[in-house]
């Protein structure tokens, strides 16, 4: 790995007496600490991580600040946001090592175009200038048909997982010729990460053939992501019953980041350069 590597998209989970989920969340995930993730950065040898704020926290980032701040400068984070916050708790979280806020749609089944325009408008003004990049986890159909839209806001857009691209669809379908030319203008980032979230009935040529048709449209916006600590929503478990991880062997990720970043150069870019001017490292 190159020095300064970044791993883009992390979760930390506490104890529930510490750091209450929210009581109508869609999950539960048992606790991935600091320490762990810590752990995790080790074993592919990664020097910087970005922790994402899970939905079944809310809005509720003490966990989030808490974990940036046992970080000690190597973490960046991704806060999730009432649309009300105060100027003085932006700075705040600026202060804590937050960069950009998470609008999960996809979480919630509220998906569409128009939300996800509206939601990026809220927020394009109040954040525009200030370092920070609007982040969203949608559905492809949403993001490919608010896309143009999305040109104009003046701060980055990132695009969770793929940007959900189902990797069987194949590169000549409008909505991912849509979604690739959107991080090819420049005005969105892709997170290539969490490809078994996108890779159900398609092979690992497809995943790879997709990751590699992001890095063409345009290598200065995509960013690498483990997707640690790999959550799941068991079937049949409720919504308050803690559902396991998927157990992804960390040599699978590493093959991936071999498979996906061959070339020294894009390695450097990829999990260097980007994450360093979007997260400001």
């Amino acid at each position: 790995m190159p020095a300064g590597a970044c791993d883009c998209h992390v979760h930390v989970v506490g104890e529930q007496a510490a750091y209450p989920m929210l009581p109508d969340r869609p999950y539960t995930a048992g606790p991935a600490t600091v320490a762990d993730l810590r752990g995790h950065m080790g074993r592919l040898g990664l020097a910087r991580a970005v922790i994402v704020q899970p939905s079944f926290y809310g809005t509720d980032n003490r966990l989030l600040v808490d974990s940036l701040a046992a970080m000690r400068g190597d973490g960046r984070g991704v806060a999730v946001l009432a649309e009300d916050v105060s100027d003085a708790t932006l700075g705040e979280l600026h202060d804590a090592g937050v960069r950009g806020v998470r609008i999960n749609l996809e979480s919630v089944g509220a998906s569409d175009p128009e939300a996800v325009v509206r939601a990026f408008g809220a927020w394009a003004g109040r954040l525009r200038g200030q370092g920070w990049h609007i982040q969203t986890y949608a559905s492809l159909d949403a993001i490919a048909a608010a896309a143009p839209r999305l040109r104009g806001l003046g701060l980055p857009v990132v695009l969770d997982h793929f940007s959900t691209i189902p990797a069987r669809l194949g590169l000549g379908d409008a909505r991912v010729r849509e979604v690739l030319d959107l991080v090819g203008s420049g005005a969105a980032y892709v997170k290539l990460s969490g490809s078994y979230r996108i890779n159900q009935g398609a092979t690992a040529q497809q995943v790879t053939a997709l990751a590699r048709a992001f890095l063409a449209a345009n290598p200065e916006r995509a960013v690498w992501a483990s997707d640690w600590p790999h959550t799941s929503r068991a079937p049949g478990k409720l919504p308050t019953e803690v559902s396991p991880y998927r157990d992804i062997d960390p040599r699978g990720l590493r093959e991936e980041i071999d498979t996906w970043l061959p070339e020294t150069d894009l390695r450097v870019q990829v999990l260097v350069s980007n994450p360093a001017r979007l997260y400001g490292f």
